[in-house]
């Protein structure tokens, strides 16, 4: 009998593990150093060139401590992240729906192209203002307006993808008899995929950013809210706190959300060699 050689395949796993170990780490260091980075480079500017309107790295991160010691930082951080993730809801699966519909019926698309093109056109504190003077100051106003600013960019980038629809699938589809919601599933979505990333990465950067201009302008809470008093108060590193904690956020969002789950949509193409 001769002993199972299990000495020869521990340390090529163990090999195996420590580099998905480092592939996984990889993107974490890089945007670490390119932070730091950015921060020296911050840093010796500000002492080249000291002034109250430009603050440097310390007094900003002296100001961002004592207001999450006070426990406004995570209050108003908060306050927008909801807003943001209601208006992201809202803004792609409606425009997913219109988007989707308008690029596989020819004759609707059509019609409502000028449609998508106004709406496109109309510059976002517009439709926050006429949002607040028709249903008033309130949270469904926000969030309202920042949807209606995003669903136009959703509805053009998955009617590109709905125009974009291998025939054959949905021929096979009707072949297997699959029902609406077998087609939706390994048809629709799989195709749809990087479409739907596309649109997804892109509504997060811009909703964020109009969320800001809504809350300075209706809002008695939230990030926007705390930039517009600061700014009143000339407090210029209380406002980069404020933009930077929120950035870093959706940086963290980014890393360990949106990512990860666009690996695992795409998992099953082809990777390049």
């Amino acid at each position: 009998m001769t002993a199972p050689d299990t000495g020869d395949r521990t340390p090529g796993a163990a090999a195996g593990s420590q580099s998905r170990f480092a592939t996984a780490l990889t993107p974490v260091l890089t945007v670490a150093v390119s932070l730091l980075g950015l921060c020296l480079l911050w840093g010796f500017a500000a002492n080249a060139w000291p002034s109250r309107a430009f603050p440097g790295p310390g007094q900003v991160w002296q100001v961002l401590l004592a207001e999450a010691a006070s426990g406004d930082l995570f209050y108003h951080l908060g306050a927008t992240l909801g807003r943001v993730a209601a208006a992201y809801v809202i803004a792609m699966v409606v425009g997913s729906v219109i988007g989707v519909l308008l690029g596989s019926h020819r004759s609707a698309d059509r019609f409502f192209s000028p449609w998508v093109i106004l709406f496109l056109n109309i510059p976002a504190l517009v439709v926050i203002v006429l949002a607040y003077i028709w249903f008033g100051l309130n949270e469904a106003a926000a969030i309202g307006a920042v949807a209606v600013n995003k669903i136009p960019n959703v509805v053009v980038t998955m009617r590109e993808g709905a125009r974009a629809l291998d025939p054959n699938y949905a021929e096979m589809a009707a072949v297997y008899r699959f029902g609406l919601l077998d087609r939706i599933r390994h048809v629709l979505l799989p195709q749809l995929q990087p479409y739907l990333a596309a649109a997804s990465r892109s509504g997060i950067a811009l909703i964020w950013k109009i969320v800001l201009v809504v809350e300075l302008l209706g809002r008695s809470n939230g990030v926007g809210f705390q930039i517009y008093l600061y700014f009143q108060l000339f407090d210029v590193a209380a406002i980069l706190a404020y933009t930077l904690a929120f950035v870093a956020v959706m940086l963290v969002i980014e890393l360990l959300v949106v990512q990860p789950v666009e690996r695992h949509a795409t998992r099953w193409r082809r990777r390049p060699a």
